[in-house]
Parts: C-alpha cells; sequence; structure tokens
C-alpha cells in the first residue's frame, strides 16, 4: 500500500524558523508550499539551497480571501503559522501592524481552515514573550501571562484564538510556546545575531564597539534547528495540545557576550558599551522553560548547547565578515 505524501503549508517560510522547518518536512517526505507575501525585493535567501524542493504561493495574513484561496488551492494536511511581526522593540513603534498580523493573523488563518477544511492540522508559534513580567520561575503551560509589549500581547490572542478555536470547532490546533531560538539565520536586528555580526566586524576591524541595552536581563536560549522538531512531532499526537518548548538553562546577555567575544580570543568589556536607547519601556527580565511536558510526551530533547549555538553563529558571521573584506581588496 503506498502512503499519499503529506502536504504542509508554512507561513513565514522565508525566516529562521520556517526554512529550518522546510528542511526538516522535506526529510519527512513531504510536500511543501511556503506562503509568502507580494513585495518588490524579495529575501529567500535561508531557502535558497531548497527552493527547488518547496513551492511558494502568494497571499498575505492581513487579506483573508488570499488565504482562503491558498488553503483550496494548496490542499495541505498541516498548516504551520510561523509568519509574524516578530521583532519585539519594533511592536512599540508599529503597535498596530503588530496587532494586525501577529494576532488577528492567527485567527483569519483558521478561519480560512473552518471554512474551507476543518480536519487540517494547525500548528501556531505561541513566544515565551507572552509570559512578559513572570508570576513563577520555571514558566509552565500553566503559567499565567503577563506580557510587556505589543508583540507579547500580540501573541497572547494569537494563543488564546488557538486554543478558543480547538474547543468551539473541534480543530486539531497547537500552540507551541517556543523560548528564545537562534541560528546562523536569525536576523541581524536580534540580540544574539546583533553580537555575533558584531564580534566579526569587531574581529577584522570593521566595528570599533557594540552598543547594547540591558546586560542583565536572562533567556531560555536554544537552537532553532532543533525546535522545528517540536513543532512537527505535537501534529504528530492522538490528540492536540499546548507544549512549552526551551533548554531549562538561563544565560544573561553578559553570557553570550562573553562567550561570543572570547571565542575569537577578545575580552567584551574592551568593546561593548550600554545605550539607553536599547532599553525597552518594559523590561522582560527572566524567562526560563520548564519542558517537561515535551519531553515526556513528545518525546523531545534539545541537542545543541548555548555555548556550540553562539560559536557556530559566530563561525557563520566570520565567514561572511571575511567574504566582505575579500571583496573590497
Amino acid at each position: 500500500m503506498i502512503m499519499e505524501q503529506k502536504i504542509a503549508l508554512i507561513t513565514g517560510i522565508t525566516g529562521q524558523d520556517g526554512s529550518y522547518l522546510a528542511e526538516f518536512l522535506l526529510s519527512k517526505g513531504y510536500k511543501v508550499c511556503g506562503l509568502v507575501r507580494r513585495s518588490s525585493v524579495q529575501k529567500y535567501d535561508n531557502i535558497a539551497h531548497i527552493k527547488d524542493k518547496i513551492e511558494l504561493v502568494q497571499a498575505d495574513l492581513t487579506d483573508q480571501n488570499s488565504l482562503n484561496f491558498v488553503i483550496k488551492e494548496v490542499k495541505p494536511d498541516e498548516v504551520y503559522n510561523l509568519a509574524a511581526q516578530s521583532f519585539v522593540p519594533t511592536s512599540w513603534n508599529q503597535p498596530l501592524l503588530t496587532a494586525d498580523v501577529t494576532a488577528l493573523g492567527v485567527v483569519r488563518m483558521l478561519e480560512a481552515i473552518r471554512i474551507i477544511n476543518p480536519k487540517i492540522k494547525f500548528y501556531q508559534a505561541s513566544s515565551s514573550e507572552m509570559f512578559g513580567k513572570v508570576r513563577e520561575t520555571p514558566q509552565t503551560e500553566k503559567t499565567p501571562f503577563h506580557p510587556r509589549s505589543p508583540y507579547g500581547v500580540a501573541k497572547v490572542y494569537g494563543h488564546f484564538i488557538t486554543v478558543n478555536y480547538r474547543e468551539s470547532y473541534n480543530i486539531f490546533a497547537c500552540s507551541g510556546i517556543l523560548f528564545n531560538h537562534e541560528s546562523p539565520r536569525r536576523g541581524l536586528e536580534f540580540v544574539t545575531r546583533k553580537v555575533t555580526n558584531g564580534v566579526a566586524r569587531i574581529k577584522f576591524g570593521l566595528q570599533k564597539e557594540l552598543f547594547m541595552g540591558n546586560l542583565d536581563a536572562r533567556r531560555d536560549w536554544g537552537y532553532a534547528g532543533d525546535y522545528v522538531e517540536a513543532m512537527w512531532l505535537m501534529l504528530q499526537q492522538e490528540n492536540p495540545e499546548d507544549y512549552v518548548v526551551g533548554t531549562g538553562e538561563c544565560h544573561s546577555i553578559r553570557d553570550l557576550l562573553e562567550i561570543a567575544f572570547s571565542y575569537v580570543g577578545l575580552n567584551y568589556k574592551d568593546y561593548v558599551k550600554q545605550d539607553p536607547k536599547f532599553i525597552r519601556p518594559a523590561e522582560v527580565d527572566l524567562l526560563r522553560a520548564d519542558a517537561s511536558k515535551s519531553l515526556t510526551t513528545l518525546g523531545w530533547k534539545p541537542k545543541v548547547g548555548f555555548k556550540e549555538l553562539i560559536q557556530m553563529m559566530v563561525d557563520n558571521d566570520l565567514k561572511i565578515t571575511r567574504k566582505e573584506v575579500q571583496s573590497k581588496l
């Protein structure tokens, strides 16, 4: 008996998580479709190596008709909603856009599924930023939310509307409450990549200083390539539930700086300057996951440790910066 090929639709496929998830699903034999917005300039760097193995379809999370059309056309078995305005500082400058994409985009996709085929399995990318001003440490699936940014607030809406559609319409809908997860594909605006890119540029003499905000904020950082497996595992369970995904370890921005700079033989204290403009209006001081449920129910566990992750990112930025320097010679 020949098994029918499963079809997955990924929103945010050109981003860090989307590209790793696409690779993972291809390795599992899926047909992978990626939802991309119409844009005059397309950035496909993260998926350039697999672009001929996937299908890209145009739609927008702010446009209901386009989502309905894509669900009808693609006929996915699984939808992974990873697209969002996902940069926390930007959410204060663009709170309405953040709400429209990161919050209402979720309900638009769920509506498309409800109307066209409620048997489609749905994964929502929730975030540890929903915990915000934490009520307990570490955080579990039952920890109350207290978001401290428009992004966190939008993610809480997305999370609860996913629960609501699961309970109201019997849709197989799961939320993965993922703690910070990084990789060489992380955008330059995110703190980990800002640091590893800064280290590479300082090492090659292209930059003299690195300006940072709060050095005492602590996060649970893991490798994005590990975390996409947890997303997939959630949709393979018998019943839809929500899961916290993280390492259970906590590191400060200082730890991140120490590892990244010392890896290239430098002392971060000689190069890092604090700048008040990088301090958030409402800071999230400490996030640490209790991922017991993911470990026991999904059988998932992280493989790449924090130090290895940061060194992997520094190596990649050294390679990029070396090419930049050589191209100018």
